[in-house]
């Protein structure tokens, strides 16, 4: 009977990245790495609270997209005020926006899109109350702030990573 097993990816890119690193095909290399990457594999996915499952792909490409968007409008406006083409003085703050998404790679992911974008930093995130903390350079519209994060990002990760609470 054949059992329904993944390809180890993290350990065949362990092993690639060793093999790299050390500029060497040598046998003695390949036994090396695989044993590095056997041993570092299983130790990650100790660490790791249950394995990521995303799921629609056309939500992530379209997410990719806005992301993108939204870094490069960004660091116009990030560029503007640190090279003082706007006369107005960036308004600096902290707004709290309560979450649904509760998936920790979901989560992971926000807080990566929310850093990449210049201009905002995840700033925290209370376990208790699902609360995100964000610091934004130029808060002048807190509306629109929530709207993005909760719209634009949270809801389609809340797809990605089937969260239960999306229902």
């Amino acid at each position: 009977m054949i059992r329904n097993r993944k390809l180890p990816l993290m350990e065949i890119t362990l092993l690639a990245v060793w093999l790299v690193v050390n500029e060497s095909l040598a046998l003695h290399q390949w036994l090396l790495g695989a044993l590095f990457a056997l041993l570092a594999g299983r130790l990650a996915r100790a660490l790791r609270p249950h394995e990521a499952r995303p799921r629609r792909l056309d939500v992530a490409l379209l997410l990719c997209w806005h992301v993108f968007c939204d870094v490069v409008r960004s660091n116009i406006a990030v560029g503007q005020i640190i090279l003082g083409a706007t006369r107005q003085q960036p308004k600096v703050g902290f707004m709290e926006i309560p979450l649904d998404l509760r998936d920790p790679h979901g989560l992971a992911a926000l807080s990566i899109i929310i850093t990449a974008t210049p201009g905002t930093v995840f700033a925290g995130l209370d376990p208790a109350t699902n609360v995100l903390t964000l610091h934004v350079l130029d808060l002048q519209d807190e509306a629109t702030w929530l709207r993005t994060i909760k719209d634009r990002y949270e809801r389609p990760l809340m797809e990605i990573f089937n969260d239960e609470a999306s229902g």
